[in-house]
């Protein structure tokens, strides 16, 4: 029951940062808003993750490749695409193409590597992938002819399948690390990352209005998606297994769109409902084959 819950509240964060990052989006610029979620990320995690950084030095210096390739993906370009899509389309709509990422995640692993899918699987991917694709095009066949899809859904979809190239680095590489260690070393190595990358930015830093909402929608960025969800679904993941945790992922969507309802009055449209249920559907399918394969 316990790890339940805690699947349930970080499908719920990760949904906040769409949620939150929205309107805050609006006044930082995405490299910025990475980069102080991620400075303020550090100062948290530090006193949990010192000792575990002070005691593997050697294994840092070592996997510095595996390091480094987690934290451009997973940190850096995932998070300036999101927050970059979030200044050209909707919040149901960002967590609507972020369901999808156990989809891009399968294709990566064939393309790459060659993992064959099953009759299930391959059903479940073009299922999920015509949801995205129905709610990108608006269900109109008017946008696919004429082109004229919105620069932030796709946007999206390049944040997604940079996720999904940390997911197959996560997979590859994670074991060999202390958890709040490797946290904190890839924080710092992010940050490291968005200090030069800040430059092209710097023109827009006199602009931000630092009303408390956005400091408070900061310190929330910072805390809740970028540690406790990821330590409240890792527990998740080790009480019920990674198979059975990852469903509870498909509860992103359900929350960003009830909280931008709520506390953004974007309106919910049909093509989003049919096209969510299109995405979590094949997912559901997807991640049961996955299953019943192992």
């Amino acid at each position: 029951m316990k790890a339940y819950i805690l699947l349930i509240l970080a499908a719920m964060f990760y949904a906040g940062n769409l949620i939150v990052g929205k309107p805050v989006t609006q006044e930082i610029p995405p490299i910025m808003l990475s980069f102080f979620r991620y400075l303020i990320a550090a100062i948290v995690i530090l006193p949990i993750g010192y000792r575990e950084w002070k005691n593997n030095k050697e294994l840092w210096k070592k996997e510095w490749k595996a390091i480094l390739a987690l934290s451009i993906t997973g940190l850096v370009l995932f998070n300036i695409f999101v927050y970059l899509a979030l200044n050209y389309t909707t919040s149901i709509n960002a967590g609507i193409v972020e369901a999808s990422t156990p989809i891009f995640t399968l294709i990566l692993t064939f393309l790459l590597f060659g993992e064959r899918f099953s009759r299930k699987q391959m059903l479940g991917v073009f299922i999920s992938l015509f949801g995205v694709f129905f709610v990108i095009t608006k269900g109109s066949l008017e946008v696919i002819t004429s082109l004229q899809f919105n620069s932030g859904d796709l946007i999206m979809l390049l944040a997604m399948i940079t996720w999904s190239f940390y997911s197959i680095f996560i997979k590859q590489h994670t074991w060999k690390f202390p958890t709040y260690g490797a946290l904190l070393v890839m924080v710092v190595v992010a940050i490291i990352i968005f200090i030069p990358l800040m430059t092209i930015e710097m023109n827009q830093f006199s602009t931000i209005n630092w009303s408390w909402k956005v400091i408070a929608g900061l310190i929330y960025l910072g805390v809740f998606p970028s540690l406790v969800a990821l330590i409240a679904y890792n527990k998740g993941i080790e009480a019920i297994g990674p198979s059975r945790a990852s469903v509870f992922l498909n509860l992103i969507p359900v929350f960003t769109m009830l909280g931008a309802v709520i506390f953004l009055g974007e309106q919910l449209t049909w093509i989003q409902l049919i096209g969510s249920f299109f995405v979590i559907f094949g997912v559901l399918i997807t991640n049961r084959a996955k299953l019943k394969k192992r």
